[in-house]
Formats: C-alpha cells, structure tokens, sequence
C-alpha cells in the first residue's frame, strides 16, 4: 500500500482486518492530499450512472467533479461518501449572476434536494468563464455571491463552498513563477473573486495543463519538465529571483498561480487543481498525445499529489487534485487529442498501465470479471456463449428459464455471465476473456439482484471476493479452440487515493 509522505499519526484499529490511517494535517475541512477525477458525460455509450458510482468505488475514488448537476449522478452518489463538487454551467452563469431567486432555485433543486445523502462540498460557478466569455465577467462574481447566500438561507454555507474554476490564461506569464501576475484587464474581478473566496474561507480552483502548456513554448522547456520526469542538473529549471528549483511544469504552474494572488495582496487563499490531465491519442499534427505519455504524466501526478507537499513557494500546502477525466469525452467537437482525455474506458479498464496498481493492496478487490462488450455483434455473442456454455465448460444453469440470472432476458447479459463463468474458472489455467473480441474485463461486479456472478463474494453484488480456486477441469482443447486465447489479460487495480479522513473499510 502506498503512503501519503506528510505527517500521519497511524491509528492502530481493526476495521475487517484493515489497518486504517488517519492523517493529521488539516485542509479545507479535510485531512491529507487526495486525488479525484473530473466525470464528463458527453461520452457514447455513456454506463449507468449506478454503474459508473460502482466503478468509482472499486478503485476506491472519494472525490469527483461534475460538470452540471447531473440527477442521476447526483442520485446514485447517495450515501456513497463520495465528496461531489457540482457544476454550474457557463450558459446558467448568466442567468444566476441577474437574479438572486434563480440562485436559490438552483440551490434547492441541485444541492439542497440531495444533501446531507450526497455529500456534495462545493459548487464550481463555471468553467474558465473569464477567458471563455471575458463579457460576463462581472455577472460570474455576481452569481457566485447570490449562490453564496442561497447557502446560507439553506444552512449549508459551512458544508458547500464556493468558487469557480479558472485557466492558466489569466495570467500573463507563467514563468518565472516569482515574477507572475494575473492580467490587468481582470484585475478588478480577479480582486473581487479573491476577496469573495478569503471571507467565504473557500479555496482557488485552477485549471492546470502541462499537455498544453509544453506546446505553447515551443521548445523552451523540456518534455520531461512537463512529465514530471527528473532533469539531469545542467537542464534543472531555476526562478532566478527566488532560486527555487522546480521539478516539474504543474509546479511551476501553481506557483505562478500564488504569487500572482499574492500581487493583489491576498494570502491564505489555497489553491485547488479541479482539472489536469493528458490526452492518450492524437491526431498527425499532435505528436505528444500518446499513451505513453498519458501514462507517464498521470502516475507521475498522482505519485506528486500524494507525498502532500505543496510546490516550491508553499511546500506546506498540499495540491488536492481532480484528474481530467474519468471517460473519454468522444462527442465533444475540436481536434482528436480533445477526444481522448479518459483514464479509463467505460467498460471499466484502464486505457494504459497505471503504476499505482496493485491486486495485493490490503483490502482491495483484486476480482476482474469478464463481460460481453456493448454494441458487440450479438451472431458473435451467440457463438461466445454456445461455446462458453458447451467446450469451454461455464456453468450455465443459472441463465435458464426461471433461474436467478436468466433476466433480463438478451444475448448480452447471457454471454457476459457466461463468459465470466468461464473466465473465474480458467483464467489461472490459461483461460481468456476475449471471444472473438466480444468480451472485456471489469472490476464492477455485474452481479445484481439474486443473480451473483462468478467471483462475487457479495450476495449483493457488492466486490471484494477473491476469484475461486482454478477448477480441476483442463483447459478445454487447443489453444486454437478458445476463442481469442492469443490475448493476455493483465488483472490491475487501480487505487487513485487514499480518503482524506481515513482509509474506509472495505466491501
């Protein structure tokens, strides 16, 4: 298990034979740094909102961002303990910021319906309003007080902070950081913004983007700088007023962000990083959206964030941060590299290795299940469950006519439990979960109702068993007989985080 690097006063108490952690330092009402992801839904073939609140708690993620006040989302997150930052958007902006009712409205149907059941802690006014819209500028702080005070009338300012996510763009010159400040032409709303933010007691939200930041310079700075990777001496980057060395382009990039909040006079104002990410695929004239360097900045920050220490001009304040983004956003327009952002696809998987990963986690599920695909070919899906149920030796009873999992009643659902019949049997013995490019692996549990998929140690459907014992059955065949069996299945886990209060017991 890996450890937050910060003062930590280890709490030796048994919760099912799990070791819990709670850490001392104190931040915004929340204790140690975290990681959390950002959940945009313009996404084909977008799961369940059920589905996706059981993905996140498989890979143990407490925080999350939305974009809007998604009902279904904002539903499923009930008594989940998911910490929820929820999203007003650009185009409501407008409209609460000239009235001061429409604020309350939103509060009550967005925040004040789901509280205390979703534990919803902040509400983001906009996205990037100032440099996405400069013209209503003076409406965004406008709507940020009236939403305030809805809060307070509804007796959760002290639960539900606000504020509002801002680009780099603001500001003039991100390096050297000691020399930054915001540009003049917003100064007077960046003032009010601040000044808001340090009697509300809320915190800065920025929107950090190496990926973007590496392009723009044109070389100046090194790949590596924006990866997070070490540089040899004679290429380290110095702020030659300061002679703080900085490691990496996100730390540089907060830096910047302090001391040009420090320029108009303000202090004690943390900052929150509610998006930074890199994008895994591109298009020819995007060189550097590669999944290998997805996979390189990614574990790189989530390793950053989690030794707790702030960057280089406040070391002691740790960089709470939400990772851009849970799935790929495919029916978002612009360029390919806009496309391919998501950590994970919706199936459940990883799109590229994750080095925080690791199936002997204490106390985390180490269970992948094997199911059909959406949108597979249901002639092929046949063909997976004819053989899967007749050579290659799945247990099927439990999909016929008036059996727990025979509902709901398509090929889909009875490949899926086929196939991970199959798969929890044989994996260990060589046994795949491919069929002919039909089937994917998922740490959800697709159990659900009476029915109770193979590997599932919850009668609920809940995680956390260990697969079964290999059956003593061979390996039916050839490998030529098994459909895909070329392929390799690599069972990782992914833990984004540790909670901010302590390491929650386990299902």
């Amino acid at each position: 298990m890996f450890e937050v690097n910060m003062l930590v006063d280890w709490m030796h108490e048994k919760w099912s034979g799990i070791v819990l952690f709670l850490v001392s330092s104190t931040i915004f009402h929340v204790r140690g740094a975290f990681v959390g992801i950002n959940i945009g839904t313009h996404v084909s073939n977008l799961p369940p909102a059920s589905n996706v609140v059981s993905m996140l708690k498989s890979y143990q993620i407490t925080h999350v961002r939305l974009y809007d006040a998604n009902a279904e989302l904002l539903k499923a997150f009930a008594n989940s303990r998911t910490e929820v930052i929820v999203g007003v958007t650009n185009e409501e902006v407008l409209k609460i910021g000239r009235s001061p009712s429409a604020a309350a409205t939103w509060v009550n149907k967005n925040v004040a319906l789901y509280v205390p059941a979703t534990n919803i802690t902040a509400i983001a006014v906009g996205s990037e309003v100032l440099t996405t819209i400069p013209n209503a500028a003076p409406v965004l702080i406008r709507a940020m007080k009236y939403l305030h005070k809805a809060l307070v009338a509804a007796n959760l300012n002290l639960q539900v902070k606000v504020s509002t996510p801002q680009s780099m763009d603001v500001i003039i010159s991100s390096f050297p950081p000691s020399t930054a400040t915001f540009n003049s032409s917003w100064n007077s709303t960046i003032y009010q913004l601040l000044q808001f933010l340090k009697n509300t007691k809320s915190y800065y939200m920025l929107n950090v983007y190496p990926y973007y930041g590496y392009i723009k310079g044109n070389g100046i700075f090194p790949l590596d700088y924006a990866l997070f990777r070490p540089l040899s001496i004679n290429r380290q980057i110095v702020d030659p007023n300061t002679l703080l060395h900085y490691n990496s382009m996100f730390d540089a990039m907060l830096d910047a962000t302090y001391h040009s909040i420090k320029s108009l006079n303000f202090n004690g104002i943390p900052i929150v990083v509610t998006e930074t990410g890199w994008p895994w695929s591109g298009g020819a004239n995007e060189p550097y959206a590669t999944k290998q360097n997805a996979e390189m900045y990614v574990n790189n920050l989530i390793s950053r964030v989690l030794n707790g220490s702030g960057p280089p001009s406040e070391p002691t304040i740790p960089v709470n941060t939400y990772i851009y983004e849970l799935f790929s956003e495919d029916q978002k327009p612009g360029p390919i590299s806009g496309k391919n952002w998501g950590v994970f696809s919706t199936e459940g998987s990883a799109m590229y290795r994750l080095s925080l990963i690791s199936s002997s986690v204490t106390g985390s599920s180490s269970v992948l299940y094997c199911v059909a695909k959406d949108g597979a070919d249901p002639g092929k899906l046949q063909n997976g469950l004819n053989w899967a149920c007749g050579q290659g030796g799945a247990n099927c009873s439990a999909i016929q006519p008036g059996e727990p999992c025979f509902l709901p009643n398509n090929i889909k659902s009875h490949a899926s439990y086929a196939y991970n019949d199959y798969y929890q049997k044989m994996q260990r013995n060589g046994g795949t979960c491919d069929f002919d490019g039909t089937a994917t692996t998922t740490n959800i549990d697709p159990s659900h109702g009476s029915c109770v998929y193979t590997g599932s140690s919850n009668p609920s459907g809940g995680n956390g068993g260990s697969p079964p014992a290999p059956s003593v059955t061979p390996v039916p065949g050839p490998s030529s007989d098994i459909p895909g069996a070329s392929s390799k299945v690599e069972a990782w886990q992914f833990l984004f985080l540790l909670s901010p209060m302590l390491l929650s017991a386990l299902t």
